[in-house]
């Protein structure tokens, strides 16, 4: 598929069939994730793959709101960045996180991105979703943190792709 297709035609799908999604799918998608760009090539980030149901619904309570989604895909990969490997890890684990959808979108798959860093789990605002994410995989080493969790599934919605006459054109300036 053209790149720019393929930039047209992702969105973010919220409701997955429940038909598993094929391992030499998911392995591509892996593949991409690992091929992702990083800050003087570091790699600072490292990926969990989940497929336990178990685990995917305790996760999908990892947000006060916005994370419910989750307990519809069969497939999560929680994207970590470890702090201590690079500065950037936030920009690294972004650039991972997205090139995961774009590879998914490429292969028929849909896609969500959940952030998770900066966000809570709770409405008291006593525990963040990174401190629930890693107590629920039990990530112990405090450099290791959770930038997103990406949700993944056969699409069970339908979303109008993106036309060119809808792009914010005013956002770009040539100088």
């Amino acid at each position: 598929m053209e790149f720019l297709n393929l930039l047209y035609k992702r969105r973010s799908i919220r409701k997955y069939k429940e038909e598993e999604i094929k391992q030499e799918e998911l392995n591509k998608i892996i593949e991409a994730a690992l091929l992702s760009p990083s800050s003087r090539n570091k790699k600072s980030w490292n990926f969990m793959v989940i497929r336990n149901k178990e685990i995917i619904e305790k996760l999908a309570l990892s947000k006060e709101r916005g994370s419910e989604l989750i307990k519809e895909s069969n497939v999560i990969i929680v994207v970590l960045g470890d702090s201590s490997i690079s500065d950037v890890w936030i920009e690294d684990c972004s650039i991972a996180s997205i090139i995961i959808q774009l590879e998914a979108e490429n292969l028929g798959i849909g896609s969500c991105w959940i952030q998770v860093r900066n966000r809570y789990h709770n409405k008291e605002k006593n525990i963040t979703s990174e401190e629930y994410i890693k107590g629920i995989l039990k990530i112990k080493e405090e450099e290791v943190r959770v930038e997103s969790v990406i949700a993944l599934g056969y699409k069970n919605e339908y979303k109008k792709e993106y036309k060119k006459e809808d792009l914010n054109y005013e956002k770009v300036k040539f100088l």
